[in-house]
């Protein structure tokens, strides 16, 4: 579900913008003033914020500044019922995607929160396509399939280990398939049976405790464009069932609806399990495993591909830097030795959030071994912690070593982990990965 900050000192308009926004699959946060945005800004990251001009604490054109200094990638769409085309030049040239004057309708709204995330999709397709890097055999074969693949609408099933970068393949088999759609993701292990029905089908208001208003579903969103569905191997018969009758008819109804919904949707699908292997064992339907298969692209792990460690770790090493304003640009000779020799358990993500790591407490021009501070060698010792002054960089640390013991003393069992630590499912899944672990044992 995308993210989007809307900036208003109405309570109305924030209501109704939040509704809206919510019936159509995305997830709306709210603020009344610019020093409550600046603290949310701070915490999360939204691809698109809509910013009111006349704000009770300050200058909405002001504040983009502001913005731009702390989440320079969002696009932001300015709001006003005191529209004037000065106003409107003068916020484009601060940095605004698009000025929007009240009253505005909904079909309008609604068409600029779509194109302002077209255009936040177009400034990261490059760092798609560079972390997808690499001289191994394997992946250069993949990155010649993918424009070949792409221009069908057959189903594609992208297999590899934790963190290999299956959502990155996927997001580059849709945008080399010139589908006008969007690319709509969904974990298929974040939800147990019902609540997948509500985020795959939507749901009619009603049609359970708390559905208090229409949602449309995630194919529904995806229509013309592409549904990813990550860990399908974690998919429940019964949802299996429903899958796949999807796939063969083209056509739903929401939960608790009537009418049937026809959708042109392509359907990527990604896996850490050998599907073949879980068809024998009866746990995956036969049908469907043919039905998502026509083409599959299988990832290598990290660790064996060789040189392009060291490619990927200087390649975030620059991102890194760049973003937080060091300069350290270059590993040193034993750093890159201490790299190809470990076993990248969370392949590309490890190293993406080691390296993240690494730049964030250098202090030199280079980054050595030590520097690493490869987790294993962390887990008895936390005191580095102290040496990270941000406390939100602190405490993702502590996160990861956390749950890294935890998910090895529940032997990586999902349902147990988030139990006994307090965390909802759903949670505890995109908590791991936006933190890199690996969530199987090898």
């Amino acid at each position: 579900m995308e993210k989007i900050l809307i900036v208003d000192d109405e309570e109305t308009i924030l209501s109704s913008l939040a509704g809206i926004l919510e019936e159509e699959g995305y997830e709306p946060h709210l603020s009344k003033t610019l020093k409550e945005a600046e603290g949310k800004i701070k915490e999360n990251f939204y691809p698109v914020i809509v910013l009111d001009v006349w704000m009770p604490d300050g200058d909405g054109i002001v504040f983009i500044e502001k913005i731009k200094e702390l989440s320079p990638d969002s696009v932001i769409v300015v709001i006003t019922g005191h529209g004037s085309v000065e106003l409107a030049v003068k916020a484009i040239k601060k940095g605004a995607y698009e000025f929007l004057e009240k009253p505005f309708s909904v079909e309008r709204f609604l068409l600029t929160v779509k194109h302002a995330f077209e255009e936040f999709r177009k400034t990261k397709v490059l760092d798609e396509e560079i972390e997808f890097i690499g001289e191994h055999p394997k992946i250069k074969e993949i990155k010649r399939l993918i424009p070949k693949i792409a221009k069908s609408k057959a189903p594609v099933l992208i297999q590899g280990e934790s963190g290999t970068g299956k959502e990155i393949v996927a997001k580059l088999i849709h945008r080399h398939s010139g589908r006008k759609g969007l690319f709509v993701d969904l974990n298929c292990a974040a939800f147990p049976l019902e609540l997948f029905e509500s985020e795959l089908f939507g749901h009619e208001r009603g049609a359970f405790t708390g559905a208090v208003n229409r949602k449309k579903g995630k194919l529904e969103l995806a229509d013309g464009g592409t549904l990813f569905l990550d860990e399908i191997g974690e998919l429940e018969p019964k949802a299996q069932a429903k899958l796949l009758r999807v796939l063969e008819t083209g056509s739903f109804t929401r939960l608790g609806g009537t009418q049937k919904i026809e959708v042109d949707v392509r359907v990527i699908s990604a896996t850490n399990k050998d599907l073949k292997k879980e068809v024998q064992k009866g746990n995956f339907r036969e049908d469907l495993f043919y039905r998502i298969s026509v083409f599959t692209l299988t990832l290598p792990p990290l660790r064996e591909r060789g040189k392009d460690i060291i490619l990927l770790a200087e390649y975030f090493l620059k991102k890194f830097a760049r973003e937080y304003k060091k300069h350290c640009y270059e590993l040193t000779e034993d750093a890159k030795e201490k790299l190809l020799n470990h076993p990248w358990k969370g392949n590309v993500r490890e190293l993406k959030n080691l390296i993240e790591r690494a730049v964030i407490l250098c202090e030199k021009e280079k980054i050595s071994a030590e520097d690493l501070g490869l987790w294993e060698e962390s887990y008895n010792n936390l005191s580095f912690l102290l040496e990270i002054k941000n406390f939100k960089e602190a405490k993702k640390e502590f996160e990861r070593v956390y749950l890294t013991k935890k998910l090895k003393e529940y032997n990586y069992n999902l349902k147990e982990v988030a139990k006994n630590i307090g965390l909802d499912l759903s949670n505890l899944y995109r908590k791991i990965k936006a933190l890199g672990l690996t969530i199987h044992q090898d």
